[in-house]
């Protein structure tokens, strides 16, 4: 069964529009990022899926179902949208042990999560003390509380150190292949490009995109054929389509196999002839350009 299904989604805050029209599935067993430049309409979307924010059109169902109608919510759904939102006088566990306890999760479990997040050694410190990071550490522990099948993260790296980030990323591909749904939202492209199997990309509240990193890579203009050869400038004049540069040849309107042939049939020797495929964020930025609320 689909995890997450949004059917024409929408959210009115007076005459603005933070939600549009918005349909997407988010599916088990693999991580969906959910990406978008500011304001497009991530954590407002996000909020609807939990039912913190009521929908002013469409339906959003979570395992079938809204998710007020879970019998077990945080068996079924852990999430952390806001990992500052935590009563600062309270310790680690006992935060934790709280939430157990209103799901009636045995409180053994806090002891597990405090230790898969690294914060076993930290757990008896208030939690107001906390670096955004452990902040962070902690917002995760609390999601991964009543062991669900569905995760749902909000920028979970920020505050991160590179350890962190490294611990987080491994962390989403270990639960996607234990069959779990991870939806993700975030804006490090680089993160996603190594963490991400499919792409839902949202600006002013619309679909932009709903699909594969690879297929949303394979849909920017700016991949291009890298040439270099000893005699560069015959190789420029033969396609007559390449940007020539001092060491190399840029060609964006033909293919590998094309230039190859061409330069073979008239006796041009090659030194290289290699496709460069854009990276997820300059695919990101280009296929968002009109999606920005703020532009400099």
């Amino acid at each position: 069964m689909t995890a997450i299904r949004a059917t024409n989604l929408s959210k009115r805050y007076g005459g603005t529009a933070a939600v549009a029209d918005l349909s997407f599935d988010v599916e088990p067993g693999r991580v969906t990022g959910f990406l978008g430049p500011n304001g497009a309409g991530k954590s407002t979307t996000m909020r609807m899926i939990l039912g913190l924010d009521r929908p002013s059109g469409g339906s959003v169902l979570v395992d079938g179902r809204p998710y007020a109608e879970l019998r077990h919510p945080l068996r079924k759904v852990g999430a952390l949208l806001d990992a500052k939102a935590v009563h600062g006088g309270r310790s680690a566990h006992n935060h934790l042990l709280a939430i157990a306890q209103s799901n009636g999760i045995p409180a053994g479990r806090v002891r597990e999560v405090l230790e898969i997040v690294g914060l076993r050694e930290v757990a008896k410190r208030r939690v107001g003390g906390f670096s955004l990071g452990m902040a962070q550490r902690l917002g995760i522990a609390a999601a991964l509380l009543g062991d669900p099948e569905i995760l749902l993260f909000d920028e979970p790296v920020n505050g991160l150190d590179p350890d962190g980030i490294l611990w987080i990323r491994t962390l989403m591909r270990k639960l996607a292949a234990e069959g779990r749904t991870v939806f993700v939202s975030s804006h490090l492209m680089s993160e996603m490009a190594q963490t991400a199997d499919h792409l839902i990309v949202i600006g002013k509240g619309r679909l932009i995109a709903d699909t594969s990193v690879q297929e949303f890579i394979g849909r920017s203009s700016q991949g291009y054929v890298r040439v270099r050869s000893p005699r560069l400038a015959e190789v420029a004049e033969l396609v007559k389509v390449g940007e020539l540069h001092p060491d190399h040849l840029r060609v964006t309107a033909m293919s590998t196999l094309e230039i190859g042939a061409l330069t073979a049939r008239a006796g041009i020797p090659l030194e290289e002839l290699t496709f460069v495929q854009p990276s997820l964020e300059a695919a990101y930025m280009e296929l968002t350009k009109d999606s920005l609320e703020f532009s400099a």
